[in-house]
């Protein structure tokens, strides 16, 4: 009989790679937001995958950059680097393209000669012809030496079990961390606040998601199946406010609407939703603004 396993597995790679897609479909729930804009993602998340077999517990991270702009961008990247470490497994994903940029080389720079298992994961191959991936293959295996290499679709759940089985291959033996049920420790405040975040990144034009957060205010059941939540959309710019709020509060009432629905979803039950919008200007370079939103790198 199989002993169980148990332990962590890191997700790194550049912004917009498929990080938390792959996590959300690898666990079946989705946990982590997800959005074409970089830095969607601001934070180490944990999820939990349990089977017969063991159980996996990832770490989604932000996506690395070669350079940052400002702390904001700081903080993200020490939020995944520092995420190496504490895995047992680290899976690295990348584009499906057999051009290595400069982005990539740099992670490649910080994981060759790891005295941990490496797994190659190139996402996305449904978007291209099945005849490249053997020669994306092989460019990315003269780069450095990978436990293994995985061809993968994290949107239309190609070889995802693959991944798992080979993740579980390389945990030590130990016992459960959660019990069968856990999928995530993230609290359900911090989990609607990015559900908001997520609904402004996917509604808001390409020059204000990067400085917006935000905040809850308020959450606090009216009755039994009645929430009540008011949450604040953080942004730098007076002109940034304008744009969130929209002609007669249509773009705030659509991410509104838009984030109600799936906080039903999520703990179900009918939810009243009030946003507002505050301007807090270079919040992203304010070691306190930082902290205050929970980006605090002494976590």
């Amino acid at each position: 009989m199989e002993k169980f396993k148990s332990g962590y597995a890191a997700i790194i790679g550049r912004p917009n790679v498929g990080k938390s897609t792959l996590m959300n479909h690898m666990i079946g729930q989705k946990i982590a937001i997800t959005s074409k804009r970089p830095q969607t993602t601001r934070d180490r998340i944990e999820t939990i995958y349990t089977c017969e077999k063991g159980q996996i517990i990832f770490l989604d991270t932000p996506g690395m950059i070669k350079k940052t702009e400002n702390k904001l961008g700081e903080y993200l990247l020490n939020v995944s680097l520092g995420a190496i470490p504490d895995a047992d497994v680290v899976l690295w994903l990348v584009e499906p393209s057999s051009y290595i940029g400069e982005g990539d080389r740099s992670i490649a720079e910080r994981l060759r000669g790891l005295k941990k298992p490496v797994l190659l994961i190139i996402n996305k191959v449904d978007t291209i012809e099945k005849t490249q991936v053997l020669k994306i293959i092989d460019t990315y295996s003269r780069l450095m030496d990978f436990a293994e290499i995985i061809p993968v679709s994290a949107l239309m759940d190609v070889n995802l079990e693959d991944v798992k089985d080979s993740i579980l291959k390389y945990l030590p033996e130990g016992p459960k961390y959660y019990d069968d049920e856990t999928v995530t420790e993230q609290p359900v405040r911090q989990i609607v606040s990015e559900i908001i975040r997520e609904k402004a990144l996917q509604a808001l034009s390409a020059e204000v998601p990067h400085g917006i957060a935000v905040t809850i205010d308020k959450f606090s059941d009216r009755s039994s199946d009645l929430t009540d939540i008011e949450a604040t959309i953080v942004c730098e710019k007076d002109s940034h406010k304008g744009i969130i709020i929209g002609k007669n509060g249509t773009m705030l009432k659509k991410i509104g609407t838009n984030a109600r629905y799936e906080i039903e979803r999520l703990i179900e039950k009918k939810v009243y939703l009030k946003l507002w919008v505050k301007v807090r200007k270079n919040w992203r370079d304010s070691d306190s603004e930082l902290k205050s939103f929970g980006y605090d790198k002494r976590k």
